[in-house]
């Protein structure tokens, strides 16, 4: 797990001014500056990889000459960022944000260029740290077609009164429910609009549903044991292939959706047949290339998500509602610990290397 990053720290240098022309009053040129420009289908970890130094440095100014008294200014630096960010400084101040595509921030400003106040000597251009955070809206996401019962699970799992009817496509805005425990720790759980088929490419609500997914920890997929039909008109999916088919929606979008930690709730339980069922769907997902070869091609996801945990809820008796809530306790404690272990090896690293 965990190759989903949700934080970046990188350093930014404003540019160099350009020097000036004393014998002619000329004056150097200012240096280029560090942008960063919020665009969609950008991940902090494409940026990460991107640029595996983390550091961004505008261009310096252009000096002055008898042919150009007044040196042009040096190359502004534009760093692309996912929407959704906090800009943090080291020591946690924020100090700006950018929330929707084409927004810009700047980041670092050019120095001046030499001129009459400066000795004609350039400046240097103004240099920080800057955490790009991504701004998550909860702990846990609920994902799942419509129906599944997503939004029966978040009002049996905590205090949220979300809009409850047994036809799809109930929820069009993510809702936000706590689980409250009794050691007074708090885990925030959205419920995300149902996706559909096809959604990577925009059908229903799709980017809308995607977008949120990727501001949460872990995800937790609320699957139908019965199986799911959109409408009459679409095709049935069993239990497997619903699991296959969200895998793939997510991966379609953003591949490292899938490397988040994920839990799989199998609801409807109470329903008739479900034991069997139930056991039929382990089998399938203890031993998934014994039948995969027997599915359509394009159901196929290019990596399956590994589930921590494989909980048969029903949200109608409340069978397996606190085995659940344990199960998103354990899970969001592990990750939180994995964090600190990291931070800490970094920490050192840092002491180590700096003396």
């Amino acid at each position: 797990y965990g190759s989903f990053i949700d934080d970046l720290r990188v350093y930014v240098r404003g540019g160099t001014g350009g020097m000036g022309y004393p014998r002619l009053g000329g004056e150097g040129g200012r240096g280029g500056d560090v942008w960063f420009v919020a665009r969609e289908r950008i991940t902090l970890k494409s940026i990460k990889e991107k640029y595996p130094q983390k550091r961004f440095v505008a261009g310096t100014g252009a000096n002055s000459s008898v042919k150009a008294l007044k040196g042009e200014k040096g190359k502004d630096c534009e760093v692309h960022v996912p929407p959704g960010i906090s800009l943090v400084t080291d020591d946690g101040k924020q100090i700006g944000e950018l929330n929707a595509a084409g927004e810009r921030f700047l980041a670092a400003r050019g120095g001046l260029g030499g001129s009459l106040a400066t000795n004609f000597l350039p400046c240097k251009g103004q240099k920080r740290i800057i955490h790009l955070d991504l701004k998550l809206i909860a702990d846990v996401g609920l994902v799942g077609f419509p129906n599944a019962g997503k939004s029966s699970l978040l009002s049996k799992i905590s205090h949220a009164k979300p809009q409850i009817a047994s036809y799809a496509f109930t929820t069009i805005q993510p809702e936000l429910g706590k689980i409250m425990y009794a050691d007074y720790k708090q885990i925030s759980v959205a419920d995300l609009p149902g996706l559909i088929e096809g959604a990577h490419a925009n059908k229903g609500m799709g980017h809308k549903f995607l977008k949120h997914v990727e501001r949460t920890k872990q995800l937790l997929l609320v699957v139908d044991i019965s199986g799911f039909q959109l409408s009459s008109k679409t095709q049935f999916r069993t239990a497997f292939e619903t699991i296959l088919l969200l895998t793939k929606e997510l991966e379609l979008y953003k591949e490292e959706l899938v490397t988040k930690p994920a839990l799989l709730a199998i609801n409807k339980m109470d329903l008739p047949c479900a034991k069997d069922n139930f056991n039929e769907l382990m089998s399938q997902l203890q031993n998934p290339q014994d039948f995969l070869h027997l599915l359509e091609e394009e159901m196929m996801p290019a990596n399956t998500l590994e589930f921590k945990e494989v909980i048969p809820i029903s949200t109608y008796t409340g069978e397996g509602i606190e085995a659940l809530k344990a199960c998103i306790r354990k899970s969001i404690d592990e990750e939180a610990e994995r964090e600190n272990d990291e931070y800490r090896k970094k920490k050192l690293l840092l002491l180590q290397t700096s003396k």
